[in-house]
């Protein structure tokens, strides 16, 4: 609780032990992802997202296909990233989808690559059925560790979620989770104890989202996540677990122009690439229609003003996987 609350020079001090960890841990890297947000339909109404279950009707919806998402790979692989992250509304029809691409994604990199999943809630059945098609790495994030306030935001109990973690670590994934810094009710112990939850958890991965109030959902005036906690989140989430991938993920920026920036510099090591097709990326509206979106060239610019590298996935064999040195140049307007 003292760290997530250090601001001025104790602060920065703090992000500079960080950064001495992470170095430590995984050299001046940064771990790149694609991501391709494969449908904004939603059987789940948690209270802070606009593709909720009760926002259905009102927005314009839609679901790729398994043809769609070899292609999109093809454009994540042509740039140079070994990451291939789908991302998308819980509903149980993206088993199906996402586990039909799979073969054909591995064949694009001669197997040499990690397939990230963040697909919400499924049964264990649907986790296996993924993992043996070649799905590598899950994210699922719980949100808040408070069982009432996730009950509130989510709509759903906290151990559904907690079962469905434990059934990815089982069954051999990679497992990424992680908690929204702002939710109504919360506070500093909240916080603390969230990370804690985390490393508890023995997963791979953690993230920490500031909130960002979304139109068109009861939480729509709500104030903000605080950009300062969220990023001291990041810092103590590296010195709790120096081995996590923690990435440094858009809300940072949306909440502030530089968020994503310092949050590398706090200690973050995971940029994700947006690589949605236009069509499908204006109606995913996970923070609203006006989200900040990265792209290829931010993404290589941002990682360039730390003085970070990039690299591919720590999860493949180094001399199979990897990245190149830098991001493939996009088209222009890219």
């Amino acid at each position: 609780m003292e760290l997530l609350l250090l601001r001025g020079k104790d602060q920065e001090e703090l992000f500079a032990q960080a950064r001495a960890k992470r170095s430590e841990h995984f050299g001046d890297e940064v771990v790149v992802r694609g991501v391709n947000e494969i449908t904004n339909q939603c059987r789940v109404n948690c209270v802070f997202c606009p593709m909720r279950r009760e926002n259905t009707r009102a927005n314009t919806d839609f679901r790729m296909d398994s043809e769609r998402l070899v292609d999109v790979a093809a454009s994540v692989k042509a740039s140079g990233i070994d990451v291939v992250f789908f991302q998308g509304g819980e509903i149980p029809q993206t088993t199906r989808v996402v586990g039909e691409a799979i073969p054909g994604i591995r064949e694009l990199y001669d197997g040499n690559v990690e397939i990230l999943l963040n697909l919400g809630n499924k049964r264990r059945s649907e986790y296996e059925y993924l993992r043996e098609q070649g799905a590598t790495s899950y994210i699922l994030k719980f949100e808040t560790s408070d069982p009432e306030l996730n009950k509130q935001a989510r709509q759903e109990t906290l151990d559904s979620r907690m079962k469905c973690l434990q059934d990815l670590l089982d069954l051999g994934y990679r497992v990424g989770t992680g908690s929204i810094i702002g939710l109504p009710g919360q506070d500093v112990v909240s916080v603390a104890r969230d990370l804690i939850f985390a490393r508890d958890l023995g997963v791979h991965m953690c993230s920490v989202a500031p909130f960002i109030p979304a139109p068109n959902t009861p939480l729509a005036n709500h104030p903000a996540g605080d950009v300062e906690l969220s990023l001291n989140a990041i810092a103590v989430s590296r010195l709790l677990e120096p081995n996590w991938l923690i990435p440094a993920v858009s809300a940072l920026s949306k909440r502030a122009g530089e968020g994503q920036y310092r949050g590398l510099m706090a200690g973050a090591n995971v940029i994700t690439v947006n690589f949605t097709p236009n069509e499908e990326r204006d109606h995913y509206l996970i923070y609203g229609r006006d989200r900040f979106v990265v792209k290829r060239d931010y993404a290589s610019e941002l990682i360039a003003r730390t003085g970070l590298r990039t690299r591919g996935s720590v999860f493949l064999e180094p001399m199979t996987g990897g990245i190149s040195p830098l991001l493939q140049p996009s088209p222009a307007g890219a």
